[in-house]
């Protein structure tokens, strides 16, 4: 038996035979729309799935490949799709698993977008949604219609950092036999890997922390083989989200650094929340990592590290928040995550501005919530930056 490598190992090599692209050490950009046939016989073959040569970018890349055969051994997955963008990837995945007059849970507090899609799939198709917190076995069973086809998790939940027991979501799925869905965007598969876990789809925006560089748009989908493969055919082939090869291949090259850009992340991470939490200006903060976030054992069960994100309360109002944003120098205004350079954002005016407001209190987004992105730079010049901000409101 083959031994099995080390995942460090794994996200630098899987899925690439050099030997197979002209010993070329990085995996060539295959920039076509289209491929040619050898003869009418053989272009016929593979229309039927009797050859399994290229046809047309839409319907695979040997670029966009690698990237996917990469992304499903470093998750645990059987396959894995790669999509145009995160949103592409969730909605994909969402419309596969449902049709109309089904339900669909989800963990209380999800990304903006995906909220919106969750409108949009309930008022046109009649796909019902619930959100709920998801901290009890009893919560989740009460929830849990005769039409519920999927469960949706993200954890830790953007941008209030709550941690979502996958374990106990999972022992309930199966009873039920519905499919567990999990974004898992803001661990990556370096530090939490859902499949191992029993979920049984994983998402990525691989825009974020896959990328880590603030260069592509692109989402990545892991799961069963069978799945992935009727979702090629249809979903992915028919609404067409599909990745460019360029964009593929900036994600393969990002991916080789990931261990070294998480541990860093997570450095920087673990050294400012504690400055934060200390700060008199600072209401609270939600951080996995710190020992009395409520979350903090689910956290340490199911991830490797606590993450390189903070979401943090600033004590005043909207307009204190954004005054001490507009302070800042070094740290960059913007919504993304996962790049090299420090981010911060307002989650009520931007992220989850489509959120109703009444919505928003539930799920703990206050006008006084900020969600800080730790990147690469030195821990002292962050805090540098942030401690004036402070000193300024």
């Amino acid at each position: 038996m083959k031994k099995k490598k080390h995942l460090d190992t794994e996200i630098i090599h899987a899925g690439y035979d050099s030997g197979k692209h002209f010993d070329s050490l990085t995996p060539p950009i295959y920039q076509t729309s289209t491929f040619t046939f050898a003869n009418a016989e053989q272009g016929e073959k593979r229309f039927a799935g009797e050859d399994s040569g290229y046809i047309y970018s839409r319907l695979g890349n040997p670029t966009v490949k690698v990237l996917e055969e990469r992304m499903a051994a470093i998750e645990g997955g059987e396959a894995a799709l790669a999509f145009g963008s995160g949103m592409a990837a969730v909605s994909a995945t969402l419309i596969s698993l449902t049709k109309t007059g089904d339900h669909i849970l989800c963990s209380e507090g999800i990304y903006g977008c995906t909220f919106g899609l969750l409108q949009i799939m309930k008022e046109k198709y009649a796909i019902e949604h619930d959100f709920i917190a998801m901290k009890t076995e009893d919560s989740i069973r009460k929830a849990i219609r005769p039409e519920t086809t999927v469960i949706y998790v993200e954890t830790p939940i953007n941008p209030t950092m709550t941690c979502i027991d996958l374990e106990m979501v999972v022992k309930i799925a199966k009873e039920k036999n519905i499919t567990v869905v999990v974004d898992n965007t803001f661990c990556s598969p370096y530090l939490q890997n859902p499949l191992q876990i029993g979920c049984d789809v994983v998402i990525h925006s691989a825009t974020k922390y896959i990328c880590g560089h603030g260069d592509v748009i692109a989402g990545i989908v892991v799961g069963k083989e069978d799945f992935l493969g009727n979702m090629a055919m249809t979903t992915q082939k028919d609404i067409g989200g599909v990745i460019s090869p360029f964009d593929a291949w900036l994600l393969i090259r990002g991916l080789k650094t990931l261990p070294v850009r998480m541990d860093r992340h997570c450095h920087n991470a673990s050294i400012l929340a504690d400055k934060l939490k200390a700060h008199p200006k600072v209401e609270r903060i939600y951080y996995p990592g710190d020992k009395d976030f409520a979350d903090y054992e689910i956290a340490s069960k199911q991830m490797k590290k606590p993450g390189g994100l903070i979401s943090f309360e600033i004590k005043g109002n909207k307009a204190t928040a954004q005054k001490f944003m507009n302070s800042l120098s070094l740290i960059k205004i913007a919504v993304s995550l996962g790049d090299a350079e420090t981010l911060v954002q307002h989650p009520a005016t931007m992220t989850h501005s489509v959120v109703p407001a009444e919505t928003r209190e539930k799920m703990g987004i206050k006008d006084t919530l900020l969600r800080l992105s730790l990147g690469l730079e030195s821990s002292d010049d962050i805090w540098e930056d942030i401690e004036q901000a402070l000193k300024q409101i």
